[in-house]
């Protein structure tokens, strides 16, 4: 509201922009005794609308005061730039002005200026000239007198002369003298190489050495071309009589005498270095020169030679030693070349690089000719390997006067590779091309042989007439382990060797991964036949766990009998085996398949010791950790009392052998109450097969009627919502059946799922035989590599192959790629060929390589500690 003496403060509402006049009265008018001031705010109302009136009034008028002002600005200023452009007008014709008069007083002196240039240009021009016509004339007279030192300084002033008159050729007199001046140098060319021809003639370049140097000079100042055409001249001279004595002879030129051409050429560059070296300017490189001209020359005659040699007899008269022979002395021949004019020797057949930045000049100068044609060689090479390994294959694996050592290999494989090296070398001097390409696919073949016909045939059957076949000796084995990954490692090391010398553009086509994974299966496989030793050593103690009467034992003891007897045995052979172990991840994988091969068989034979009690259940469970603890004893069992056991390793015994205690506790469970022992196997079996279910029922040795019910509750409770998650079957239970030691079976029956290494390969040892028949063996090994084997043998029972109790890679599982469940899947029949096995071979080492990796160290890297967390 507006104070009574009609001024408004600026928090009134009445200047505000949305000022409503109705909320102002109800806010001035809030309360009815507030109407007795009406008249009073009326009349403040009226005084703020005057004074508001007045000051309108006052600010139009001081506006409008305001834009005259403004007018007569714009005009005074309108009036001042009317005055400065005629102004600006006459200072830009002053300054024309200005600049006409300076161009007229310049004038006359630009004119001498240009008169002093043309008159300079002039004197300049014909006192060239009369240099030139001077020189001209004196050149003639030299020219004739065969005064080649000052003709070459002087034709080199004459030539630098000429340059400057191109531009008047226009004028009859300068191109006449051009005419003369070019006749001129021909004349002294022809004169020149004249003065060659006669001197080469008649045998006088001796007592004309000095004057055809001199005459060198003249053809240095007459260009490149005089120059080329005099070196030409020569290197065909010199060469003439090579030419008619090695080609126009047969016998001469054959490359039985490939040794004479070198030696002529040599003699010819001793006589230039006698007699012609001081006519020639360093700078021509003529006695180099002489030399690409003889190489030259010398490749198209092998080319020629050789070509001849393959059209007749269908390529029979080629004779792979000389080939090699004139092959080596041409390499020879050009390094000589490459040393004597590369003042840097080429770079050495065993290094990847060359100190020297300069390229070879003569590599492959003459040597190219042979290109074509050492596939003969390569096929030498081929023939000679196919000898070795039939020899091989008739030698012991160890010399019957050496003595063995745990690191020892068999002698031929290091006999074969000193050959690779030896022919690897000798080809990258020949070709570092195709045809090393070739020599590599030999080697791989012949490794491949080398693994199949030599390694796995020590660690198979030896055929001696009527008596049984030969078992391997634990020595030989050992020979075989050492050499497949000496194998492995060379290959590698080969394939980076071959990778280092061959081109750029072949250095894809080398691989000898295949040929490295198969020695890995072989290894594979030896490791295999150690643990089968074993298992053959445990045989008969599987036999009395087998005879024990384990459903009429009334108490547990002490560990049983049969346990002390096998933990005695396997740690007599394996303190043997591993004490010629010599490598640690061997030692480790041989311990780790060695565990899983009894925690099998413990399992396959619980299955067969039908009835079992439930104290009997208890008596088996405390032997399992009886073999357990002695197991983890196992991998140090050669070493000092206070080393430690590898983490890793003890994890791995403890989940091999875990996987008895779902089976030894589900029967420790006696069958009243029954739902006791239905809750059992649904919490240690975990699955809701009713065939496994009965499998147990049986192993118990309950009656059939005593089953139903039994059944009856296991089918309503696996339904129950806490249980209709459970796998259908266990991978434990499926492969086995429960037999009776009484059925007069050989043993149970497993499922594929176990392996398809056939007797050497399935980790069940209850099919084996009373005695150990070693006629078996060796068959078993082959087969296990014809047939496929997985992981050092078969996935573990129980456990998928993923989950394997070292956590290392193990077989594939559904998901991996065709490729790789290909290695494990059995060959239709016919097709176990040498490819085959080969395949085979190779998919073993991948995998166990990759298992082996798991438990320490670089494979094949050499000995190293086990890495304590496995």
């Amino acid at each position: 509201m507006p104070h009574l003496n009609g001024t408004a403060p600026s928090s009134s509402p009445l200047n505000s922009a949305d000022y409503n006049p109705v909320d102002h009265l109800n806010a001035i008018f809030s309360h009815p005794s507030s109407l007795s001031s009406i008249a009073k705010t009326s009349d403040a109302l009226n005084t703020y609308q005057d004074e508001l009136d007045e000051e309108i009034a006052a600010l139009v008028r001081h506006q409008s005061l305001s834009d005259v002002e403004s007018v007569k600005r714009i005009r005074a200023a309108k009036d001042d730039l009317a005055e400065l452009f005629p102004k600006v007008e006459d200072v830009r014709a002053r300054a024309m002005q200005t600049e006409e008069a300076i161009t007229e007083m310049t004038a006359d002196i630009k004119r001498l200026d240009n008169t002093k240039k043309n008159l300079t240009l002039s004197m300049t021009a014909l006192k060239r000239l009369q240099m030139l016509t001077t020189a001209y004339e004196q050149l003639r007279g030299l020219s004739s007198s065969r005064q080649y030192k000052e003709c070459a300084q002087l034709l080199q002033a004459v030539i630098q002369l000429m340059t400057h008159f191109k531009s008047y050729r226009s004028i009859d007199q300068i191109a006449t003298l051009g005419r003369n001046v070019s006749d001129l140098q021909r004349e002294m060319l022809e004169q020149v190489c004249e003065d060659f021809e006669v001197t080469f003639a008649k045998a006088e370049v001796a007592q004309r050495r000095g004057v055809l140097a001199e005459a060198c000079l003249v053809m240095d100042a007459l260009g490149d071309n005089a120059r080329s055409r005099l070196i030409t001249w020569y290197c065909n001279t010199q060469l003439r009589e090579y030419r008619q004595v090695f080609r126009g002879n047969e016998e001469a030129g054959s490359l039985d005498n490939i040794s004479r051409r070198y030696a002529w050429f040599r003699r010819m560059l001793k006589t230039y270095d006698d007699e012609h070296a001081v006519m020639f300017p360093a700078n021509w490189r003529m006695n180099e020169m002489l030399a690409n001209a003889f190489c030259e020359g010398t490749r198209d005659d092998f080319k020629s030679i050789l070509s001849r040699s393959i059209r007749k007899d269908d390529g029979l008269s080629l004779d792979v030693d000389l080939l090699l022979s004139c092959l080596q002395e041409t390499l020879d021949f050009e390094h000589s070349l490459e040393r004597r004019f590369n003042n840097a020797s080429r770079a050495s057949i065993d290094t990847l690089s060359s100190d020297s930045e300069k390229a070879p000049v003569f590599s492959q100068a003459i040597s190219e000719a042979f290109e074509p044609y050492l596939s003969v060689w390569v096929e030498a090479q081929d023939k000679k390997l196919s000898t070795m390994i039939p020899q091989y294959r008739q030698q012991p694996p160890k010399p019957p006067d050496e003595e063995f050592s745990p690191q020892m290999v068999v002698p031929s494989s290091i006999e074969l590779f000193n050959f690779y090296r030896l022919t690897l070398a000798q080809c990258a001097k020949l070709s570092t091309g195709a045809r090393l390409v070739e020599l590599c696919k030999v080697f791989a073949k012949y490794l491949d042989q080398y693994a199949q016909q030599v390694l796995l045939f020590y660690v198979s059957e030896r055929s001696s007439g009527q008596t049984p076949s030969r078992f391997p000796q634990l020595e030989d084995t050992i020979l075989v382990l050492n050499t497949a990954d000496y194998c492995f490692n060379t290959c590698t090391q080969l394939e980076e060797k071959i990778k280092g010398r061959i081109d750029e553009g072949y250095k894809e086509m080398v691989d000898l991964q295949s040929q490295a994974d198969a020695f890995m299966g072989i290894a594979s496989a030896t490791v295999r036949a150690l643990v089968r030793r074993v298992e053959v050593d445990i045989e008969r103690t599987w036999r009395e766990m087998r005879n024990t009467g384990w459903s009429k034992m009334e108490m547990v003891g002490d560990r049983s009998s049969w346990v002390a007897e096998m933990l005695q045995s396997i740690k007599q052979r394996a303190a043997e085996v591993l004490g010629m172990l010599h490598k640690q991840q061997y030692a480790r994988a041989f311990c780790d398949n060695l565990v899983d091969s009894i925690a099998n068989a413990f399992i396959v034979s619980i299955f067969q010791c039908k009835p079992i009690s439930e104290v009997g259940a208890e008596q088996m469970l405390l032997d399992s950790y009886a073999l357990k603890k002695g197991f983890e004893e196992l991998l140090n069992i050669n070493a000092q009392s206070n080393t430690p056991t590898p983490a890793g390793y003890i994890r791995r015994v403890n989940q091999s052998m875990s996987r008895l205690d779902p089976i030894l506790k589900t029967l420790q469970v006696r069958p009243s109450p029954p739902e006791a022992l239905v809750q059992a196997y649904l919490i240690h079996i975990a699955d809701r097969s009713d065939t496994n279910f009965r499998k147990i029922l049986d192993l118990k040795g309950l009656r059939k009627q005593d089953q139903s019910h039994l059944m009856e509750l296991f089918q309503a409770h696996r339904a129950s919502p806490r249980n209709e998650k459970l796998p259908q079957t266990s991978a434990l239970l499926a492969p086995l059946a429960v037999t009776s030691i009484n059925t007069g079976s050989g043993g149970p029956t497993i499922a594929s799922g176990i392996g398809t290494l056939s007797s050497a390969a399935t980790l069940s040892t209850s099919n084996l035989p009373a005695r150990f028949d070693p006629s078996t063996f060796g068959s078993a090994i082959m087969n296990a590599a014809r047939d496929g084997v997985d992981r050092l043998g078969t996935p573990n029972l129980g456990t998928t192959p993923s989950q394997t109790p070292s956590g290392a890679m193990s077989p594939p599982t559904q998901q991996t790629s065709a490729a790789s469940r290909a290695a494990f899947e059995l060959p239709t029949p016919g097709a176990m060929g040498t490819t085959n096995l080969n395949e085979n071979l190779r998919n073993i080492g991948k995998f166990f390589k990759r298992d082996i990796g798991g438990f320490g160290g670089r494979f094949g890297s050499g000995s190293k500690p086990v890495d304590e967390t496995g």
